[in-house]
C-alpha cells in the first residue's frame, strides 16, 4: 500500500493508565493497562526517535497520571534529544518542587494542567481524592515560578458548567497562556456517566454563549479553546482533524491508535510499536487506513458539502451510539439518528441524582472523597 496521509504533527504517549484520580469522565478505555506491561524505558526512547524521524513535532505525555512513572525526567530528556516539543499533561498530584525543577533541567518545554472544579468541593468530588484541589494549587506556584508555559485544561459538564467563568479567572491568576474549555466527550469511562455528566441544553448554550464573549474581552489574554457538547450540537466535530491525518496515540503496553478511542471500534486490528515501526504502522496500518479521506463514506456523507470539513464527524461517537462506525455521527442534523441522539442526551441530563462511576485505575492507591 502506497503511503497515504502526510506525516502526524503530533503524538500522544499514553506512559500509564495508573492516576491519583478516579475521574469519572476519563477518557481512557475501561478495562486498563495493568503496570506489568507498560513498556519500559528504553521502548519509549525508540519509540521517540522514531516519531522524530516520521515528522512528528509535539509530543504530549500523558497517562492516566505521567508522574506515576519513575522514569519521567529521562523520558522527557530523551524526548528533547529527540527534537520533539514536549508538553506534560497532568493533575500535578505526584509532581513535587524537585521533581519540577527535574524536568525543566531535562527540557520540558510546556504543562497542561487539568482542573476538576475550581474550588476543593467540587474538583475533589469529581476527581475523587480528597486533598487534590490543594495540591493542585500549590504545584500552581511551582510552575509559576519555573516558568513553564502553561495551558489549563477545564473538562465541563452538568455538575461544574456554572463554574466557567471562575475558571477563566483561574486561568488568569495562573499566568496560563492556554485554557481548554472541553465539554466532556463520552468515551471510555465517561460513556458510563451519561447520566451524572450530561449537561442540560441550556447549559451547552450558555456555555457557548460565555467563551464568545470571553474570547472577545481576553483576546490578546487568554487563547481559549473550546470543545462544545456534542449530543447538543447540529454539526459535528472535525474530530482529530480527520481520521489518521495529524496525530496518532500510543497507549501503555505499544498500541498505536489513530485516536482516544478507536480501539472501542471492535472490527479495527491494531500494531504494536514492539512489532513494527511508526512509520510502517502510520502508513500502512489497516485501522489507519480505514477512515483516511472519504472514500469510505456513505450518504448523506459522500454527496454532503460538509465532507472534506469534518469528515463525517467522530467515528468512535458513530460506534458507540448507533453501533456503526461507517456511519454519519448522528450528531450531525443531517444523520437520521440526529433527533434520537438529542432525545437521548435530554433524557441523560434530566437524570439528576445519578451518582458517579469512578474510575479505578490498576494498582492505584487513592484516597477517595467524601
Amino acid at each position: 500500500m502506497a503511503q497515504t496521509a502526510p506525516p502526524p504533527i503530533a503524538m500522544l504517549a499514553e506512559l500509564t493508565h495508573r492516576c491519583p484520580l478516579s475521574c469519572p469522565y476519563c477518557s481512557n478505555p475501561v478495562e486498563m493497562t495493568r503496570r506489568d506491561s507498560e513498556m519500559d524505558t528504553d521502548t519509549w526512547v525508540r519509540v521517540f526517535d522514531e516519531a522524530a524521524a516520521l515528522g512528528v513535532l509535539q509530543l504530549h505525555l500523558s497517562g492516566g497520571e505521567p508522574a506515576s512513572r519513575r522514569d519521567l525526567v529521562t523520558l522527557v530528556q530523551a524526548a528533547r534529544q529527540a527534537g520533539l516539543y514536549t508538553n506534560l499533561i497532568t493533575s500535578a498530584i505526584g509532581l513535587t518542587e524537585q521533581r519540577l525543577h527535574e524536568l525543566d533541567a531535562a527540557g520540558l518545554d510546556h504543562v497542561q494542567l487539568s482542573l476538576q472544579g475550581t474550588d476543593a468541593v467540587m474538583a475533589d468530588k469529581v476527581g475523587g481524592y480528597r486533598g487534590g484541589f490543594d495540591r493542585k494549587m500549590k504545584a500552581v506556584e511551582w510552575i509559576k515560578q519555573i516558568g513553564f508555559p502553561l495551558t489549563l485544561n477545564f473538562v465541563l459538564h452538568r455538575h461544574n458548567a456554572h463554574q466557567l467563568p471562575r475558571a477563566l479567572e483561574l486561568a488568569q491568576d495562573m499566568g496560563a497562556r492556554r485554557i481548554e474549555v472541553a465539554t466532556v466527550q463520552f468515551h471510555g469511562w465517561a460513556l458510563q456517566n451519561r447520566d451524572a455528566l450530561m449537561p442540560t441544553r441550556e447549559q451547552a448554550q450558555q456555555v457557548t454563549q460565555h467563551v464568545t464573549e470571553a474570547r472577545k474581552a481576553l483576546k490578546g489574554t487568554l487563547v481559549i479553546d473550546y470543545v462544545p457538547a456534542d449530543y447538543h450540537s447540529d454539526y459535528p466535530k472535525r474530530c482529530m482533524g480527520g481520521w489518521g491525518t495529524t496525530g496518532l496515540n500510543v497507549t501503555p503496553d505499544g498500541q498505536v491508535l489513530p485516536c482516544h478511542a478507536a480501539q472501542s471500534i471492535p472490527h479495527l486490528r491494531f500494531d504494536r510499536v514492539q512489532d513494527k515501526s511508526l512509520a510502517e504502522i502510520w502508513h500502512h496500518n489497516a485501522a489507519f487506513n480505514a477512515y483516511r479521506g472519504t472514500g469510505w463514506m456513505s450518504e448523506p456523507c459522500q454527496s454532503c458539502e460538509r465532507k472534506t470539513v469534518d469528515f463525517g464527524g467522530c467515528r468512535c461517537q458513530a460506534m458507540a451510539i448507533i453501533g456503526d462506525a461507517s456511519a454519519t455521527d448522528p450528531v450531525c442534523i443531517k444523520s437520521p439518528h440526529h433527533k434520537q441522539l438529542q432525545a437521548q442526551a435530554n433524557q441523560h441530563a434530566a437524570r439528576v441524582d445519578a451518582p458517579f462511576v469512578y474510575r479505578t485505575a490498576p494498582g492505584t492507591a487513592r484516597e477517595p472523597a467524601e
